[in-house]
């Protein structure tokens, strides 16, 4: 039977939490873990890796830097080979406007639908796998709800980090005449395209393979990126140049505290800024050239 290496981790809830959660985030992206399960509580990850180095030099990194916030931080090993179905085997249907996200065993009667309107919303079936992206998550339901804002119809988008391709998938069922897909983790990548085949919209979606710190492709009228400030902060440059005139840059992964410091990263006035609870999205609008 397989093994999978990870880490226990749990933390405390409270002011602040969410700055520290994307702490976690940010040092964790050094050691590309290929999963992060959130216990119910909220207040305990589960962090899967591809070996267990990685895992072990996670472990000595996260207790140095946040052994003082950290109530444990503990190597495990998980068996069984469906460890991602049955960690997220609870997970139901959500829905955010005009969308649900459902998983494959809780679609609801209405996923024959193919149009937005208020009585009959937009399915999208996602199969969590390792990929992140189920619509659980406040900052996945945020980057949507800026989606549904916006006028999709006809638009080229790019969706940075795509996890399981959720994103990518409703800008094409909004009517994205074309969709390009990228992340850097193979598992993700992998799970990304099942997701799109499955959804019936790979005629207008490309999963790339790309870093952005090399990235190179044509601009885009809507850019979304859900990662983490320090990311989206390290890389906005390169964000920015993806970016089309008139174009929108939609942003998430960050607490509400952060959003200041995003801003100066862009140096630009936000268009609109969404809360739900801890977590933020803004959108910006590039009126340079």
């Amino acid at each position: 039977m397989a093994s999978y290496p990870a880490l226990d981790l749990k933390f405390a809830l409270g002011p602040g939490a969410g700055t520290f959660q994307d702490m976690l985030y940010s040092e964790l992206d050094d050691f590309e873990p290929v999963a992060i399960h959130e216990h119910d509580a909220g207040d305990s990850w589960r962090v899967f890796f591809r070996t267990a180095a990685q895992r072990d030099a996670a472990r000595i990194t996260l207790a140095s830097e946040f052994g003082h916030a950290l109530f444990r931080v503990a190597a495990v090993d998980v068996d069984d080979e469906d460890w991602a179905r049955r960690s997220q085997a609870s997970l139901t249907a959500v829905r955010v406007g005009s969308m649900v996200v459902a998983p494959p065993w809780d679609i609801p009667r209405t996923s024959e639908s193919r149009t937005a309107n208020r009585e009959t919303p937009i399915v999208i079936v996602i199969d969590p796998s390792t990929g992140f992206g189920t619509g659980h998550h406040a900052t996945t339901r945020l980057c949507l709800e800026l989606l549904q804002k916006r006028d999709v119809s006809g638009a080229r988008v790019i969706d940075v980090g795509t996890g399981s391709g959720v994103l990518a998938i409703a800008a094409r069922k909004l009517g994205a005449a074309r969709v390009v897909a990228i992340d850097n983790d193979p598992d993700a990548l992998q799970n990304a395209q099942h997701n799109v085949v499955r959804n019936e919209t790979a005629d207008a979606i490309e999963v790339v393979k790309l870093d952005l710190s090399t990235v190179s492709l044509e601009r885009a009228d809507i850019v979304l990126a859900n990662l983490t400030a320090s990311v989206i902060q390290r890389y906005a440059a390169a964000l920015q140049q993806l970016v089309a005139k008139d174009g929108a840059l939609i942003l998430s992964g960050f607490s509400g505290d952060e959003i200041e410091e995003v801003a100066r990263a862009f140096q630009v006035t936000l268009e609109e800024t969404l809360i739900d609870g801890e977590w933020a999205a803004v959108l910006i609008r590039n009126s340079s050239d």
